[in-house]
């Protein structure tokens, strides 16, 4: 039978575990790169800005639309940026990787007919993109993008929509993120088992956190000896 690492997870009362993709599968440093580094160069060269002032103009952007559904939507940013985002993405695609051990974890979970299911604030175009890249759909029963609900994973709508399409046992409920946003919208619906991710960029320092349990990546919940 299953066995937890860190003593997490009970994985005899986890039915259903639903799974952040980006910063907890797939490496952040991708949309670390594509959005402080590359939209900025091409929101300079379409502006006539330098990096400097094009990083400028883009942060209270930003800033205005974290943890809104637009803050996740390509065709809201192709729109105000002037910039085919999807098209960008695609372009830089080369740097969409999984964190260590993501896929292995995964793999284990089939094998012990854990019901899965991706929960991703990515809009449909980054979604498709990262799964043509990946191939992560493979080991799914269901890729949800939260823009098919009309809202963001840190609203409650969203977890109400989910459990009405999914049947989800809250209480038998596992969910990974690498977002303490996120997490606190989970928990405040009654997702049973929650665990934080802590580096998520694989080219970044691990990030703190106490109000969750916490691992640096999935693998850490998986024994060295697993069985099935």
């Amino acid at each position: 039978m299953p066995h937890s690492d860190c003593n997490l997870v009970d994985w005899h009362a986890i039915d259903t575990v639903l799974l952040d993709m980006d910063g907890t599968l797939l490496d952040l440093r991708f949309d670390n790169y594509f959005w402080l580094d590359l939209v900025p160069r091409k929101f300079g060269e379409v502006h006539g800005l330098d990096f400097a002032l094009a990083q400028a103009e883009l942060k209270p952007r930003f800033a205005a639309h974290h943890g809104r559904l637009e803050w996740y939507c390509t065709d809201h940013w192709s729109r105000e940026l002037n910039l085919d985002i999807a098209a960008l993405k695609r372009g830089a695609r080369e740097h969409i990787g999984w964190l260590p051990g993501a896929e292995e974890f995964l793999l284990t979970l089939r094998r012990w007919s854990k019901r899965l299911l991706l929960v991703t604030n990515a809009h449909q175009d980054s979604l498709a993109i990262k799964n043509e890249h990946t191939g992560l759909g493979r080991y799914f029963d269901a890729l949800v993008s939260s823009h098919e609900y009309g809202y963001p994973k840190e609203h409650a709508d969203f977890w109400a929509a989910l459990h009405r399409e999914h049947a989800l046992d809250r209480e038998r409920t596992l969910f990974v993120d690498d977002s303490v946003a996120v997490l606190r919208a989970a928990r405040d619906y009654g997702i049973g088992h929650l665990i934080i991710v802590t580096h998520p960029d694989s080219t970044q320092a691990d990030r703190a956190c106490d109000e969750f349990p916490s691992i640096p990546r999935v693998a850490q919940l998986l024994s060295v000896n697993q069985s099935t």
